[in-house]
């Protein structure tokens, strides 16, 4: 009876594992080898061992788009995640009305990249966009978002927060689900508004934050979508590309523009590592601030 559940169920799984055996194991494991070799796609690859790792360290491009992308991220998460908890609060208060703005604000997500990328220039051109004419009527002279190099990544920040309509969903889920008492006991206990919040709620829905902060922090490390669109895409050259030179758009340059496939694979594994460390950092850290419901200290 046993083993007769086993080849049910894998069986039933047998779609899965073949699918990611073929579209994820073996690609990853195929880089892997590709990294190590000079391939351009139209000839053999020639093995030259770790070279392509060692020319990672020695490009100026790399240190750039690295730096790029970590800023970015180091940026964006924290305002990714502040803006999605103070929606999910407000959507809390919305009483029937929540349906509705749930909708709303899960409609962005579902955007095209591409779309958002040139709705980017379109409403951060430094002389026509639109936020710069907000920014105008409370009399706030605004940057050239698109064309001055140290502007290009906040503005990308800042359009990026376009889209927190399903984390803003995850923390609702989580904020519903923390106990009523609690509120009221601390209410007895004199505890104010941001009491509350810091002491009941923020611990309450940690696990919920720390897999938000998680996702966007590799989503972050893997931005490419909306900057290239804005900034290399049909041969854009007239704008800041330098600052929205990103790691991920690096790579895909050295790989599809320039033939670089097996440099590209190199790139690819120094970015897996990058994102395993930084995770390991993050589920080290969560063990002091995550709180789990019943978990054992």
């Amino acid at each position: 009876m046993k083993r007769r559940d086993t080849r049910a169920a894998l069986l039933f799984l047998s779609p899965w594992i073949v699918g990611f055996a073929v579209f994820t194991a073996w690609p990853i494991l195929y880089s892997g080898y590709l990294s190590l070799t000079d391939y351009d796609v139209i000839n053999d690859p020639s093995f030259v061992g770790f070279d392509n790792y060692a020319r990672l360290f020695s490009d100026p491009k790399v240190a750039l788009a690295l730096g790029n992308t970590l800023f970015f991220t180091a940026v964006q998460v924290p305002a990714y995640v502040l803006v999605s908890l103070a929606l999910a609060v407000l959507l809390q208060r919305a009483g029937r009305a929540s349906g509705f703005f749930r909708t709303v604000f899960f409609l962005p997500k579902m955007t095209p990249p591409v779309a958002v990328g040139i709705l980017f220039l379109l409403l951060f051109n430094g002389q026509s966009g639109l936020f710069n004419a907000a920014l105008g009527v409370v009399g706030i002279d605004g940057p050239s978002w698109t064309t001055d190099g140290s502007w290009v990544k906040p503005g990308l920040v800042i359009m990026s927060l376009w889209t927190v309509g399903s984390s803003v969903l995850i923390l609702l889920a989580a904020l519903r689900g923390v106990p009523e008492e609690l509120y009221d006991s601390a209410e007895i206990d004199g505890a104010g508004s941001w009491r509350r919040l810091t002491s009941v709620t923020l611990p309450m829905i940690s696990p919920a934050l720390f897999f938000v902060v998680v996702v966007n922090t590799i989503a972050g490390l893997q931005t490419f979508d909306e900057a290239y669109t804005a900034f290399f895409g049909a041969g854009n050259t007239t704008y800041a590309n330098d600052a929205a030179l990103f790691y991920v758009i690096y790579l895909f340059q050295q790989a599809f523009e320039f033939l670089h496939m097996g440099y590209a694979s190199a790139m690819a594994w120094l970015l897996f590592l990058i994102v395993m460390i930084v995770t390991a950092i993050q589920m080290v850290v969560s063990r002091r601030l995550v709180h789990y419901e019943g978990a054992s200290r």
